[in-house]
């Protein structure tokens, strides 16, 4: 293999590389937004399809953080009168003077 050819090769993993870990950090963002916005909006109750169409993400992947996140908090899984499953996570709890 020519060495102009094994540079392409290299900097077109780099680039490739590169824009997925971007991509993936964006959606970690995008995750993170919509989750404490959903605790907020939904009194800390949140349910996986609440997540993935708030952030526009892939529910498979917004399963796994949701998932991450129900054992950081320890959330406790429950299920409306649908049959639904959503999870409490703990209340926020502003400071006096807080907006």
């Amino acid at each position: 293999m020519p060495l102009i050819d094994l540079l392409l090769v290299i900097f077109l993993g780099t680039l490739a590389g590169v824009l997925l870990r971007s991509r993936f950090e964006n959606q970690q963002q995008q995750l993170d937004d919509a989750f404490y916005q959903l605790l907020e909006s939904e009194d800390s109750c949140i349910a996986l399809i609440q997540l993935s169409a708030l952030a526009r993400i892939d529910a498979q992947l917004a399963q796994q953080y949701l998932e991450r996140q129900v054992k950081l908090f320890n959330a406790i899984p429950e299920v409306d009168a649908d049959g639904d499953t959503f999870y409490r996570f703990p209340k926020l709890h502003r400071r006096q003077g807080e907006a």
